[in-house]
């Protein structure tokens, strides 16, 4: 890794570097009207909200909260709707309610939402009978569409993408300020579950959870949410870095802050040295996440918390892990030895999600539930043995009344899988399964263990 100071980035210093995932545009005279444009429209999100989470991370590192992050695989356009919304903000403000009684912690929340239109793909291009076009690479690109017209990168679509992120925000903001029956209410989501195959079983977790909310509300009348309750922030893949960088501002304190979201990340196909996804995310003065697979050499993640992070600041830095169930054990002790002897602060997040991946004999992505649970339970056990902290979960998840990954007590079988699956790209899970993955949790010999046995290694 070479040695770069913070004085020789720029927003645009990232164009300087290689670019992985390029996205290719007919028309670069076009691009850069539509940067100029983005360039002058407001931020999404302001810099005071993203050093409050900076700070809510630091609290997790420490191992004081925890950190829930979840959502859509990607974002579509067509999901910038009052209803969609709500089902997603919904779904994770109660998931995070059982997250805190299993962890014993104050929990944050970041959704996946409000600006993850873009996606990295395994092949570039995308091929139907004798056909070959580009891959779908999320709306702020291309659509989804298999047509030439549909599939042609078109700079323009960024702008929309500005739109419907801040019609999000908005609405998720508005929504917030609703009474705690509104917020905290789940009958839709599970009325649309139970319909959707009569014959399966909602996990008891959520029923109960829905039981115990009917009373809370029946007995308490209206009441308006704490802020403790409500405090949301977005997340997204900073892939499309023409979008980030024009929506890169510095604030009134001097620091260069990405204001189209709280907190972006980069994924394992753009975590290459020197690459220009990295170029771009150690200039910013956001908490940024970077995420870590099997083929991620220990040292060599050493060098790279340490470029992206010089001064080891409290906060700054999340590795999300993402192994696979068979491949955790091997690799992850080896990680958080070599974080830990190099005394860099960052938080654990677990991604039991993309490393679990596979295809089904009728040609569906998906995820066994199991497979996901048993590498969220090992990441528990091993960060409590190596004296580390988990301190956040990534979960690819949704309210909508969905058969993506199979498995769970909902016992979706394989041949299902083509009766309700509606992602534009991977599996998530629904409602029911989300609940009894963390309900599944044996997590009472690691929340007992005090501060004060694992501060040493977050000091």
């Amino acid at each position: 890794m070479v040695e770069r100071n913070a004085d020789d980035w720029t927003p645009d210093s990232w164009k300087s570097k290689p670019v992985s995932q390029q996205i290719k545009y007919g028309d670069p005279q076009a691009l850069q009207q539509v940067v100029a444009k983005l360039c002058q429209l407001p931020p999404l999100v302001s810099s005071s909200e993203v050093d409050t989470l900076r700070e809510h991370i630091a609290s997790a590192q420490r191992g004081e909260r925890f950190i829930v992050q979840g959502g859509d695989c990607a974002e579509s356009f067509s999901d910038c709707n009052a209803d969609a919304i709500s089902k997603k903000v919904r779904s994770l403000l109660s998931l995070s309610l059982l997250i805190s009684q299993k962890t014993q912690k104050p929990i944050t929340r970041v959704g996946r939402i409000a600006g993850q239109y873009a996606k990295p793909r395994s092949a570039l291009t995308e091929t139907q009978g004798e056909t070959t076009l580009t891959s779908y690479r999320g709306d702020l690109v291309n659509h989804v569409h298999f047509s030439e017209s549909a599939r042609a990168p078109d700079p323009a679509r960024m702008l929309e993408g500005y739109s419907y992120a801040s019609l999000t925000l908005n609405y998720i903001r508005s929504l917030l300020e609703s009474e705690l029956d509104q917020l905290f209410n789940l009958e839709q989501e599970v009325s649309s579950l139970k319909n959707l195959a009569s014959k399966k079983e909602l996990h008891n977790s959520l029923r109960n959870f829905q039981d115990a909310l009917n009373i809370f509300h029946q007995f308490n009348g209206k009441q308006t949410a704490h802020k403790n309750l409500t405090e949301f922030y977005t997340s997204h893949e900073a892939l499309h870095l023409h979008y980030e960088q024009a929506l890169t501002r510095k604030a009134s304190n001097g620091r260069w802050y990405n204001l189209s979201t709280h907190f972006p990340w980069v994924g394992m196909r753009t975590v290459q040295s020197e690459s220009a996804h990295l170029e771009y995310l150690r200039g910013i003065a956001n908490p940024i996440a970077i995420k870590v697979g099997p083929t991620v050499n220990p040292q060599d993640l050493v060098e790279l918390c340490q470029w992206l992070n010089p001064n080891n600041e409290a906060g700054r830095l999340t590795l999300i892990q993402r192994f696979g169930h068979k491949a955790i054990a091997n690799t992850l002790p080896a990680m958080i030895e070599a974080i830990q002897k190099a005394n860099i602060k960052v938080l654990w997040s677990c991604d039991p999600m993309h490393g679990n991946t596979e295809l089904s004999a009728n040609g569906f992505k998906t995820r066994d539930f199991e497979h996901v649970l048993s590498e969220l339970q090992q990441a528990f056990d091993i960060h409590s043995k190596y004296d580390s902290f988990l301190g956040a979960i990534h979960l690819e998840m949704t309210g909508e009344a969905v058969m993506e990954c199979v498995g769970s007590s909902y016992s979706i079988e394989p041949k299902e899988l083509g009766e309700a699956y509606t992602s534009l790209v991977d599996p998530r899970l629904n409602l029911s399964q989300a609940f009894e993955l963390i309900d599944s949790l044996e997590l009472d010999s690691i929340k007992n263990l005090s501060h004060e046995q694992k501060s040493s290694s977050n000091s």
